[in-house]
């Protein structure tokens, strides 16, 4: 991909499509059917949106250096407050139809304790992100000069354990503090499968997307400013 302001811009956008779309689809629980002491692992449908904004943090990164990366990860802060506000601020308002608002609350509610958790779990984990990838890439490359090649390096430890990171806040303040699993022996289980599940499905993406990553960032021209 091309060092372009144009380039940055689209990919910004993709960062805050992928991100808000992630709230917005976190009501929709997958099952996987895989059995589980306590029941079966379990995702919500939002890691699926959740990772692009991963791939995109370190795409900018490896094109257009740290700084833009952590912007990026600032503006969509930003955009997730924006976002909930807008969706609470909708659901405040009177309806025509109680059976629409019904509706708009269960899809498209915002529960403050999943929203705060959100916002936590979002902030850590997209700054650990934009750290861990610059860390060992600098550290990679002051070692090998031309080692551009092993790119997939920091790209994966990046991605996975940020994504462990987020998981491991977001389910643990949302699920089991703001619901409760936490203190109740009966939903530990049901808690661990939650996290275990969508930790498992995330792990896989983040493999996954080392082969978008490798394309576009085979272009890049010249290091990336710091």
């Amino acid at each position: 991909m091309k060092k372009t302001q144009e380039g940055l811009l689209a990919l910004g956008m993709l960062f805050a499509v992928a991100l808000i779309l992630s709230n917005v689809v976190a009501a929709k629980v997958v099952a996987t059917g895989i059995p589980f002491p306590g029941g079966t692992l379990v995702f919500p449908g939002a890691v699926f949106c959740y990772a692009i904004t991963f791939l995109v943090t370190d795409v900018v990164g490896e094109v257009w250096g740290r700084r833009e990366a952590r912007a990026v990860v600032r503006w969509g802060f930003a955009a997730q407050v924006l976002a909930a506000a807008l969706l609470l601020f909708t659901q405040a308002l009177p309806a025509a139809s109680p059976a629409v608002q019904d509706a708009y609350r269960t899809l498209l509610g915002q529960n403050w304790a999943f929203a705060g958790a959100s916002l936590v779990a979002y902030a850590l984990s997209q700054s650990w992100d934009v750290f861990v990838f610059h860390r060992i890439r600098d550290r990679v490359l002051a070692r090998h000069p031309d080692g551009r090649g092993r790119r997939w390096i920091w790209n994966n430890a990046s991605t996975m354990t940020s994504q462990l990171l987020d998981t491991v806040v977001f389910v643990g303040l949302a699920f089991g503090c703001g619901l409760g699993w936490l203190f109740d022996p009966a939903m530990r289980p049901a808690l661990l499968s939650l996290m275990l599940g969508q930790y498992l499905v995330k792990l896989a993406l983040a493999a996954l997307d080392t082969i978008p990553f490798y394309l576009l960032t085979r272009q890049k021209e010249g290091p990336p400013e710091q």
